[in-house]
């Protein structure tokens, strides 16, 4: 053989090893069938687990139902049924129960859903962190609001914060407390306009405004003659209220614990679904109410049907608030948001508070 010239090595075929999966031979690297019937594959490399995978499986585990979590997700429901079974399939777990007449989280399948709703949030707030960057007072704001403030601030806030952020469009929505602290913890919303106590671990609150109550009547009760109202009267008269969830009504029941449905000292209650659907039942004579001021001093001279009288002294009130996450980054936003509100001089109200500070750690929250 000539000095320096190469001779390629005697061909092999390539042999692979074989492995014993429950009494059935695979080749190393095939699937083998994983526990909860899906495949896990033995070797090679994973798909990843993307951003749209975690929405799609979060807005199915709230909505329950493939078709409605897919106009969440602005897709067809094939496409996410398809997604949902291939995640877990990729994960080796089933995430939900189907059924005819339901969807549900496995334990597993809870578990790996509220880490997605932690990434998502955490993946948001890059984007949010982007724009506070740019200007705070750019870019939407979504705003929750209480059922009992949303009629008689916004008509006066939004031509305000139109006027100081012209380019923040507002995405307001109304709930109770308990469903927009759940939407704040998901990134959902950015902020909330409420009533105090509030207090959730990862959220911020900053008073705004103080809300006296007032008592509501027929124009032609025997209280139309008093100047003010002492509170434990209020079990003397049929009540009007809102339903049971709505935390202005614990409120009321607060000014009055004998006004609570059952007692042997109040004569009657009557619901309502919301305050002005109160107030128009208060003028055909079935009862008296307590509203807050917003609602009911605008009625003082211009509704013949009843009459508004304030309580006797020290008044009852609610502390009206916003609230926000700890981690969002746009302060400016919140801060304007903060004294837009203050300068729609609600009736009766009275400013409280501070403002607001950049690091929310210093914020308090009354009890």
């Amino acid at each position: 053989m000539p000095a320096g010239r190469l001779v390629p090595a005697p061909y092999k075929p390539l042999q692979l090893s074989r492995r014993r999966y429950g009494g059935d031979t695979r080749q190393a690297g095939t699937m083998a069938p994983a526990r909860g019937g899906y495949n896990e594959p033995t070797s090679g490399k994973r798909k990843a687990v993307t951003l749209t995978d975690l929405r799609y499986i979060v807005a199915l585990a709230r909505e329950r139902h493939f078709g409605r979590a897919a106009e969440k997700c602005n897709v067809s429901q094939p496409t996410l049924s398809v997604a949902v079974k291939k995640l877990e399939e990729q994960l080796g777990v089933m995430l939900f129960e189907r059924s005819a007449a339901d969807v549900k989280l496995t334990e597993i399948g809870r578990r790996i859903v509220a880490q997605a709703e932690r990434v998502l949030l955490e993946a948001q707030q890059i984007r949010e962190i982007a724009e506070a960057g740019k200007d705070p007072l750019a870019g939407p704001l979504r705003v929750g609001v209480i059922y009992t403030i949303a009629p008689y601030l916004l008509p006066t806030l939004i031509p305000l914060m139109r006027e100081r952020a012209p380019r923040v469009p507002l995405y307001i929505q109304e709930n109770y407390t308990s469903k927009l602290a759940e939407q704040l913890k998901r990134g959902e919303i950015d902020v909330a306009i409420l009533a105090l106590p509030f207090e959730e671990p990862g959220l911020v609150a900053q008073p705004v405004y103080e809300e006296p109550f007032r008592v509501v009547m027929p124009a032609a009760h025997e209280w139309a003659k008093l100047d003010a109202i002492p509170g434990t009267r209020l079990t003397e008269e049929p009540l009007l209220l809102l339903g049971a969830g709505n935390c202005f009504r614990d409120q009321v029941l607060e000014v009055c614990p004998r006004c609570a449905p059952g007692s042997s000292t109040l004569q009657k209650t009557l619901e309502g679904s919301s305050l002005e659907t109160i107030r128009h039942m208060v003028a055909t004579g079935v009862g008296v109410t307590v509203l807050p001021s917003s609602a009911a001093d605008p009625l003082k001279g211009t509704q013949s049907l009843v009459e508004v009288r304030s309580f006797t002294a020290p008044d009852p009130f609610r502390t009206v608030a916003i609230a926000w996450r700890v981690t969002y980054p746009r302060n400016g936003i919140i801060d304007t948001l903060r004294e837009a509100i203050l300068d729609s001089h609600l009736p009766g109200t009275r400013p409280v508070g501070r403002r607001i500070e950049n690091r929310p750690e210093e914020v308090s929250i009354p009890g």
